[in-house]
């Protein structure tokens, strides 16, 4: 477990700079996929802080991926096979306007010529 240093009276929250520290060491691989982490109570207590911060933090962490929770096994860095899906890869393609509204509004239409904008110039039924 690399070092996590927090320093209370900056401006980021106690949980963002855990986050971030935390973050950097996966990324970095200084936590190795597979690595246990600390229990929330046992780094709370450690850093001095609420555990409640060190549950946001791993929420965080949680959201992008980089770990994984489960009852009785503790939290541990994500191994690639743990991963859902890659964080680059989008959900569901991106929903194209111009062609709903031109087959909504002309469903006839054989052919529609239109501007690099996406506006119909030309309709041909």
């Amino acid at each position: 477990m690399p070092t996590l240093r927090i320093k209370p009276k900056q401006a980021c929250p106690l949980y963002r700079q855990l986050y971030k520290q935390l973050q950097q060491a996966i990324l970095r691989q200084k936590l190795p996929p597979g690595a246990h982490l600390p229990s929330t109570r046992a780094l709370a207590r450690t850093l001095g802080v609420s555990r409640n911060t060190i549950l946001n933090a791993y929420e965080a962490l949680l959201a992008d991926t980089l770990i994984v929770a489960r009852k009785g096994s503790g939290t541990r860095v994500v191994t690639p096979s743990d991963s859902i899906r890659p964080l680059a890869m989008p959900i569901r393609p991106p929903f194209d306007l111009w062609a709903a509204l031109r087959k909504a509004l002309f469903p006839t239409v054989s052919a529609c010529f239109c501007d690099a904008e996406g506006n119909p110039l030309y309709v041909h039924r």
